[in-house]
């Protein structure tokens, strides 16, 4: 293996994060930029999303996930941006140093930053632990969508779907589409776990039901999937004896959560957060190692590309600061942020105040525990509210965002304040 190569900013995953990230850091004056993916092609997930509502915010209009893609793999291309394809990262250490498997070779890099934005991951049957054999004919959501938007292949044709979560709803109405039965989507909690848009265009305008505070207890068949047991659960999401019933179906499709890709930064030794899983960073979207950010869904998970999109665009900007003055991660007042009342958890956990610039707000990213109507959500330092926000709906499945003003934010941290707390009144 020949000597590594240097590099000053290598960015892991080319999906929607990893380009909004590279092109934020070429146009902040990064002129050594590598692009990592380990497909054929860059777009992540986008490129099995063929449906539309991707780029709202960012573009003002509805367009597809390959679309939005599109628009963004163009910008790379016109940048002074290094891509490589079919490679994969091996192992990330917390100096930086990159072990890389590209077509049949190894190679190592050793980079002055690196960003993290390898997406998230779906939790498959094994995270479940359902009773059952093993036959053919249980999917996660997100593999059904890839074999029939990218493979044109129908993984069955009487379909049940286990959790209401975006990627579900969005396939329950796919699979009605292309000819297949929908009997339910099953929801465990008691409310849908997904966005209210996607619940009234995939399931009330197709006519396919929706049963909460119900489960799949067991799987049942052998070779393939002859049907499922559901059952109600009680308010400690335990079934209830007696309230089972059979549901006849050949597919069984999984939607019941997404996890961020973070197996690189674990072996890194990089700070995780119990909560969302991903890397505990501060208002750079820097994590605890010196120069490696994390941004996107393998920070914590989205509900609307748009907002990763902007949040890598902001990780991008600050590693071009970073890697233009090599500020240490260790440098400055560290203002810790955490959820309070009704906050599930919030992002970043840390503002270290001598980074804020007048002008560039800091937004605050949470979601709350439950849904509730006409919620005021408070941003306190140290039990004073130093901004709130009122919303008519909050809900689990949509991330809200409160922007701090960053000249308040000084004032606040040269007074010697070192708490925020966000919650819910």
């Amino acid at each position: 293996m020949s000597a590594p190569a240097k590099r000053e900013v290598v960015i892991i995953g080319g999906g929607p994060a990893g380009l909004a990230a590279a092109i934020a850091a070429s146009e902040a004056g990064c002129r050594d930029i590598l692009l990592i993916e380990r497909d054929r092609r860059l777009g992540g997930i986008l490129n099995q999303c063929i449906h539309d509502g991707f780029g709202l915010h960012r573009f003002g209009e509805a367009l597809s996930g390959p679309e939005y893609a599109a628009r963004y793999i163009k910008l790379v291309g016109e940048l002074d941006v290094d891509v490589m394809l079919n490679t994969i990262v091996l192992n990330l250490s917390a100096d930086r140093d990159l072990l890389l498997s590209r077509e049949g070779t190894m190679e190592e890099i050793e980079a002055s930053a690196v960003v993290l934005a390898m997406g998230c991951r779906e939790r498959a049957r094994g995270a479940l632990s359902i009773p059952g054999h093993r036959p053919s004919g249980v999917y996660t959501a997100g593999a059904a969508q890839n074999f029939v938007n990218m493979e044109n292949i129908m993984p069955g044709n009487r379909v049940v779907i286990l959790g209401s979560g975006d990627i579900g709803l969005i396939m329950a109405r796919r699979m009605t589409l292309e000819g297949a039965h929908v009997e339910a989507v099953f929801e465990l909690l008691p409310y849908s776990s997904g966005l209210p848009r996607n619940i009234q265009q995939c399931l009330v305008d197709y006519g396919i039901p929706l049963h909460l505070s119900t489960t799949v207890v067991e799987i049942v068949g052998m070779g393939r999937l002859e049907g499922v047991v559901t059952a109600k659960v009680d308010e400690r999401r335990r079934p209830i004896p007696g309230s089972e019933n059979f549901v006849q179906c050949d597919t069984l499709l999984l939607s019941v959560g997404l996890i961020p890709e973070n197996e690189l930064a674990r072996e890194a030794g990089v700070p995780l957060d119990p909560v969302t899983g991903g890397p505990k960073v501060d208002n750079r979207c820097m994590t605890g190692l010196d120069g490696i950010f994390s941004c996107g869904n393998a920070l914590h998970v989205h509900d609307l590309v748009d907002w990763v999109s902007e949040e890598a665009a902001r990780a991008g900007r600050f590693v071009a600061e970073y890697v233009g003055s090599r500020a240490s991660s260790k440098s400055g007042r560290d203002i810790t942020v955490s959820p309070g009342r009704g906050i599930r958890y919030v992002v970043p956990e840390t503002i270290r105040w001598n980074t804020l610039t007048d002008g560039r707000g800091t937004p605050l990213c949470f979601r709350v525990l439950e849904p509730s109507r006409n919620g005021v959500a408070e941003v306190l330092s140290d039990g004073v509210v130093i901004a709130e926000e009122k919303h008519g709906r909050l809900h689990p499945a949509e991330m809200v965002r409160v922007t701090l003003d960053s000249k308040k934010m000084r004032r606040i941290a040269e007074k010697g304040r070192t708490t925020l707390e966000v919650r819910i009144r």
